[in-house]
């Protein structure tokens, strides 16, 4: 009978991972609340619930899978769900997908230092990109102790600036909605439910050979869908509490590429000058394993050439990174990207219901 044994300290730095994963430069800097959320008012609160339900779902699949089948590659875990001509497609699309989304941090980290500060956007994404790409060298080990330390810290940070709009002005919710339809505002979608599902879409594909790599370290199953589950947990409820808050302040968020520095900035000088580094720690966070995902797809973990192949995936991705403005590539990169983790939702929920029925 297998072993049910469970590590919280494990549980919690799985779901550690998970946030500090997805929190990146567009939950961290609030671009990505706002266009997904945020923009649809009300409706996009019935988004975020859905997008919990859901992230718990694919969160809680894919590091159990990866504990049940320890893939020699990460990437097999596509071929897992999708079979083996269309896994492989997913497959490659992921890792493409992934690397542009690097490249999406390096932008984020460098209008974030630019917005604040007033330096030039390629201060913050050469930053980024030298820490990021230092720490991937160390290994996935290393990568999960020290992100998932900081996510978790990033989500109560976030939780509070939202909570503290909501408690300074709870009115502004209604305000802001009643607001929406005379701003001009970048949506995700034309409709609410299919920008949930987009969302949802973009982080499978990001979450997919990430989370079924951590699932293969666990000491049980149980421990490992712990995990995936309070990540998604903790994650979609600040997306709905952020999306509150900037729904209050919408006005003045609008335009901006770093919505929630405002937030920061409406309550202290100071604080937002804090949440500035903050908002680099969380991009960091994200930049880190997509680096370390497209790297360990074509060279081993650790080894030499995984090295010399990290350095130079950086390097290219922080200098087209830097070219595209950031709101930008954020409505490009994942909205087109999220319809096609979409079809990999399908085809995981068929996967789901064929397993069940064969038990």
């Amino acid at each position: 009978m297998e072993t049910q044994y469970i590590s919280w300290r494990k549980v919690i730095s799985f779901a550690g991972a998970f946030i500090a994963f997805l929190i990146g430069s567009g939950f961290a800097t609030g671009q990505e609340v706002l266009q997904y959320f945020t923009s649809y008012g009300y409706w996009g609160i019935a988004g975020g619930i859905v997008t919990m339900i859901l992230l718990i779902y694919v969160g809680t699949d894919f590091i159990t899978v990866g504990y049940e089948k320890r893939f020699p590659k990460p990437g097999e875990i596509f071929h897992y769900y999708c079979g083996h001509a269309l896994g492989k497609f997913f497959d490659y699309f992921s890792i493409l997908f992934i690397y542009m989304s690097f490249m999406v941090m390096v932008a984020g980290a460098g209008a974030t230092l630019q917005q604040h500060y007033g330096v030039s956007v390629a201060f913050g994404g050469i930053i980024i990109t030298v820490l990021a790409s230092g720490t991937v060298i160390f290994g996935l080990n290393r990568i999960v102790d020290i992100i998932g330390n900081i996510g978790p810290v990033i989500v109560v940070i976030s939780i509070a600036l939202g909570v503290s709009a909501i408690i300074r002005n709870p009115a502004g919710i209604a305000e802001g909605n009643a607001l929406l339809p005379t701003l001009e505002l970048t949506r995700a979608s034309t409709n609410w439910f299919f920008a949930a599902g987009s969302y949802v879409g973009f982080c499978m594909l990001w979450l997919a050979a990430f989370m079924a790599a951590m699932g293969a370290t666990a000491h049980s199953k149980k421990e490992a869908a712990l995990g995936g589950a309070l990540g998604a947990i903790a994650f979609a409820s600040a997306v709905i509490i952020v999306t509150l808050g900037l729904l209050i302040n919408i006005e003045q968020v609008v335009g901006t590429q770093i919505p929630s520095l405002y937030l920061a900035q409406n309550l202290s000088p100071t604080l937002a000058t804090g949440f500035s580094i903050i908002i680099i720690a969380g991009i960091y966070t994200t930049a880190v394993p997509l680096l370390w995902t497209v790297a360990a797809r074509f060279t081993l973990d650790k080894s030499k050439k995984f090295r010399i192949m990290t350095v130079i995936l950086a390097t290219i991705g922080a200098l087209v990174g830097l070219v595209v403005p950031f709101s930008k590539m954020v409505n490009i990169v994942y909205v087109i990207n999220g319809y096609v983790g979409i079809i990999l939702l399908i085809l995981m929920v068929i996967k789901s219901i064929m397993k069940l029925k064969r038990q």
